[in-house]
């Protein structure tokens, strides 16, 4: 009796480790379906995401937070070794390289940043910001804030400025012409594009370890019309003019 009573506890126990085995197999999450044309999704803390191929039209608010020292000089889903003093940012979902504007409801600073890392996995929060980026739009003090994000494009070539817009039919086209370190060289430039052109305005870059004076003219809201435009520069002798949405 006791030899068949160890039996029977023997089997039920083995029968319970054999269903919690097999209802965590049945829990496990699998990734999601991948539509054609999709980047390849990715798992945190066993959530599934899944990246967007392109970020036009997109327009996001929700709570964004910021990240700092613990964090400066490790790698980037990009690659890029994180910089605190860059402007960059952290999304769960939106291509790697894409441009956006922060806008913060609660004061209505804007910055523009480059998405180079994903995040965050906090729920209800939609972007990550560097250091920089959430000192220009006050959200160190705070920690989090609510905002709105807007893509802006996507740069062509790393460093180089050079953006593409996410709408290549209409929005708020202009052309940078030159690009200074010397704030004085940019001025005179200014000067004499201000006499033709319309729209002449410079637009200041803080890359961290510099600070340039990006020349700027002229406003489209078709793409269209943008390439006339820049057809135009390019006969003036401007020839190293491109188009830039802002």
């Amino acid at each position: 009796m006791k030899l068949k009573r160890e039996s029977t506890v023997k089997r039920f126990f083995l029968l319970c480790t054999l269903i919690i085995f097999l209802l965590n197999g049945c829990s496990t999450s699998k990734p999601p379906y991948v539509k054609p044309g999709y980047p390849k999704p990715y798992q945190v803390f066993g959530e599934w995401y899944q990246p967007v191929p392109d970020a036009k039209d997109f327009r996001e608010r929700g709570i964004a937070s910021w990240y700092g020292k613990d964090f400066h000089g490790k790698v980037t889903s990009n690659g890029e070794m994180y910089d605190m003093y860059d402007m960059t940012a952290a999304h769960k979902t939106l291509p790697l390289g894409t441009y956006v504007r922060v806008i913060n409801l609660e004061n209505n600073r804007k910055a523009e940043v480059r998405i180079n890392d994903r995040g965050p996995f906090v729920q209800g929060r939609i972007i990550d910001l560097s250091y920089e980026a959430a000192k220009r739009i006050g959200v160190l003090n705070s920690g989090t804030a609510h905002v709105e994000i807007i893509a802006l494009g996507k740069e062509i070539e790393p460093g180089s400025g050079k953006i593409v817009p996410v709408d290549y039919y209409s929005g708020n086209f202009t052309f940078q012409v030159g690009a200074f370190v010397d704030k004085k060289n940019a001025q005179r430039l200014l000067a004499k594009l201000d006499k033709k052109y319309q729209n002449a305005h410079i637009m200041v870059y803080d890359r961290g370890d510099n600070i340039f004076y990006r020349v700027r003219v002229g406003r489209c809201q078709t793409l269209d019309s943008a390439a006339e435009y820049a057809v135009v520069l390019k006969k003036d002798g401007y020839t190293d003019v491109f188009t830039v949405a802002e």
